[in-house]
């Protein structure tokens, strides 16, 4: 009688278990959310509404122009042609930033990527984008 009692007392508390482990968050993979300690929400970095459009063809020194939301800020938003840095200028439009620029006179009759790089505050949430652009005389 006495082996019964604890047989049953140690079933009921084996189970007990199980039923916590399934309702308990954050255990990697082992029930409840999945949670931890570097599940970060963030606003990601967004890059958009790019003029002229992708594989558009446009002049030596034309001018082109993106939007970033989410950015940390515009010293956190950087563009470059060919691993060169662009000088660009911004706008604060509040909820977003817009940036304009000027492709380098001396590309000619090239296709080149204008590549966009928008961090936030947290580098996981980070943005790269950018624009393939022919280039023409």
């Amino acid at each position: 009688m006495q082996i019964i009692k604890i047989l049953a007392f140690l079933s009921s508390l084996c189970a007990s278990n199980m039923l916590w482990a399934q309702a308990a968050p954050s255990h990697g993979g082992h029930g409840g959310s999945s949670g931890g300690s570097d599940d970060v929400s963030c606003i990601k970095a967004k890059i958009s509404h790019y003029k002229p459009e992708h594989l558009s063809s446009v002049s030596p020194g034309s001018e082109f122009s993106f939007t970033v939301s989410g950015s940390n800020g515009p010293n956190h938003i950087h563009v470059s042609i060919r691993q060169e840095p662009v000088a660009i200028s911004f706008e604060d439009k509040e909820s977003f930033f817009l940036v304009k620029g000027k492709l380098p006179a001396n590309l000619k009759n090239e296709t080149v990527r204008v590549s966009v790089r928008a961090k936030a505050r947290i580098s996981k949430c980070d943005a790269d984008g950018g624009m393939l652009l022919k280039i023409t005389e």
